[in-house]
């Protein structure tokens, strides 16, 4: 058994000073089946560790419903294998553009303070997700080095009763490795997030000692570490898709490492945000108050190793760096890729309010829209139904406080798409009207003030200045649709009717692969019962990744959730190749 500790001036492992040099890779990210293969790109990239997060919302769902806790600890055992050690960040608040920043929807009490109900909430949580942790700590033979007391708490909040009782927590539940916070290096961030005998790291993407000489205002002692180098970034729908230039992100890890600092990379590989798990950010600059910017669902993070696996530009270039300040191994073999290309074969469908009477949860009707929340919707949509009383002449119809986004419908024909800050329909409604209005959230906010935020129509449905009252409400939970055991199928429309698509393709060589939906507007798929993402035609991201674990030699299954209009048949094809070449 070992001993890691924090000295003086370092890292130490049995007395001995080491320097982590880290990445992140999310095992919820990346399917199980692939773990070996990412986990030994990060030791042909230099590192001798790995950082990942935990999403608490992903494990317990609904309170009490704990779904595959035991992931942690298998993703910890298979990084041992690999040679790694381990950080392990369990939040209970992570960030990770992941939505609701990895918080249930459920909880009740004012999140992410000393309030009593949250409190115990956590305690609860933590008691069943921190044995697989501490058993794997390196003083009992695991790789696990460091753990983290909550998540960027400085740019969050500043009640450091809720920061102390969560270091002792984590302290009674067993762990003995360094306990660690990390914060932006700012003066207000770093006093906010700081936890009195722990040690604390910086986030940043570049500026190195500038960063580390704040944080020595306020700890003059102690390893010096990045928690987050941030060497690329993500893409929100409808954006530009977010590049960092590899040799500038190359020349930032150098610096921090000629600082003597200990770094983990963020992201080292991305992956994948699956089963519409992607968070959202809000705009507007340093206080994350303005419109919502939903996140795509591929988190290739412009990382060294991207999304499918792959080493680039930025992972040669990196690999260079590193190596000059530990051993390199070679890189492992890659993951086959599909053979040959098919079309999907779209065989049936059902409309939308089928599948909503099929799968959907218990109708409700009140004087208000209840909202997401209320209704037990984490992902998915709702419907909305509301009557127009008349008879009356046509006056605006307006969503107040709709998040994110709904499709209308005026007895039964579409009259339009709503979005958040663009609440109200171009057409005026006459009365008597029946009006249906599908609400999708687009991701919970991650990050910000306005984290935890409700979704569906927050603030009332109003005709012209007048309340709509008696509205019926029914939500569809996107894990609902993991099968459709008992769902009836129609003809195929030929207008591309909303609605869920089902359909069978045929592979040949079967291995990781992409899925094109041409003409497709935006909703979700299922490949073999596994729910991939959102798909969005706003882009930036057109093609959705396909675990080559997923597929099966021969027949497949393909469902398709169209939430406006569909298109022309989809297509996989085989993902695209690594680059097997260092810089020269």
């Amino acid at each position: 058994m070992s001993e890691f500790t924090v000295g003086d001036t370092d890292f130490l492992l049995d007395g001995r000073p080491v320097r982590l040099l880290s990445g992140a890779l999310h095992y919820f990210r990346v399917h199980e089946s692939q773990w070996g293969h990412r986990l030994a790109m990060l030791r042909a990239m230099g590192l001798n560790c790995v950082e990942t997060y935990v999403p608490w919302n992903l494990h317990e769902p609904r309170p009490g419903d704990f779904r595959d806790t035991g992931a942690l600890g298998r993703f910890l055992d298979a990084a041992r294998e690999a040679g790694l050690w381990a950080i392990v960040r369990p939040g209970p608040y992570i960030c990770a553009e992941w939505e609701n920043g990895g918080l249930p929807h459920w909880l009740e009490g004012h999140a992410r303070t000393s309030d009593e109900r949250y409190l115990k909430q956590v305690e609860r949580w933590f008691g069943r997700l921190l044995p697989d942790v501490v058993d794997r700590q390196i003083d009992r033979g695991g790789p696990v080095v460091l753990v983290q007391v909550e998540n960027e708490y400085g740019s969050y909040g500043s009640d450091a009763a809720y920061l102390r009782w969560l270091t002792e927590l984590l302290l009674e539940q067993g762990v003995t490795v360094p306990l660690v916070t990390s914060d932006g290096p700012e003066d207000h961030m770093l006093t906010g997030g700081s936890v009195p005998g722990v040690l604390a790291t910086v986030n940043f993407g570049s500026h190195a000692r500038v960063a580390f000489e704040t944080l020595r205002r306020y700890r003059p002692d102690g390893p010096l570490m990045c928690m987050e180098f941030w060497c690329g970034w993500f893409d929100h729908w409808g954006g530009e898709h977010a590049v960092r230039d590899a040799p500038d992100a190359a020349d930032a890890l150098r610096e921090i490492l000629e600082c003597g600092a200990s770094v983990n990379l963020y992201m080292a590989h991305g992956g994948t945000s699956f089963a519409g798990w992607a968070g959202a950010n809000r705009g507007g600059g340093a206080l994350h108050d303005g419109p919502l910017e939903p996140d795509v669902t591929s988190y290739d993070y412009d990382a060294p190793i991207d999304e499918f696996g792959n080493p680039t530009d930025k992972f040669w270039r990196f690999r260079e760096v590193l190596a000059e300040y530990g051993p390199v191994a070679d890189l492992p073999p890659p993951p086959p890729r599909l053979g040959t290309a098919a079309e999907v074969a779209v065989t049936g469908w059902a409309p939308l309010t089928a599948v909503l009477e099929e799968r959907g949860g218990p109708a409700v009707t009140g004087p208000v829209p209840p909202t997401f929340e209320e209704l037990d919707v984490d992902r998915g949509l709702v419907r909305y139904e509301v009557t127009v009383p008349g008879p009356r002449q046509p006056y605006p119809l307006t969503a107040r406080g709709l998040r994110d986004l709904a499709v209308v419908y005026v007895d039964g024909e579409r009259a339009g798409v709503l979005t958040e800050g663009d609440e109200q329909l171009k057409v005026p409604v006459a009365g008597h009207a029946r009006v249906e209005l599908w609400v999708e959230s687009l991701g919970r906010v991650n990050y910000g003030p306005r984290s935890g935020e409700a979704k569906g129509i927050t603030g009332g449905l109003l005709h012209e200045r007048q309340f709509l009252h008696g509205v019926r409400a029914r939500g569809l939970r996107l894990d609902a649709l993991d099968s459709l055991d008992g769902l009836t199928f129609r003809e195929v429309p030929e207008d591309g009717s909303p609605g869920l698509y089902r359909g069978r393709v045929t592979v040949r060589g079967a291995g990781d692969a992409v899925l094109e939906l041409p003409g497709w507007t935006r909703g979700f798929v299922w490949v073999n019962g596994f729910n991939l993402g959102r798909y969005w035609s706003v882009g930036p991201q057109r093609e959705l990744y396909v675990p080559g674990p997923v597929l099966r030699e021969g027949g497949n299954e393909v469902w398709v959730l169209e939430l406006e209009e569909a298109g022309g048949a989809p297509r996989l094809k085989g993902s695209p190749g690594e680059n097997p070449r260092s810089p020269s």
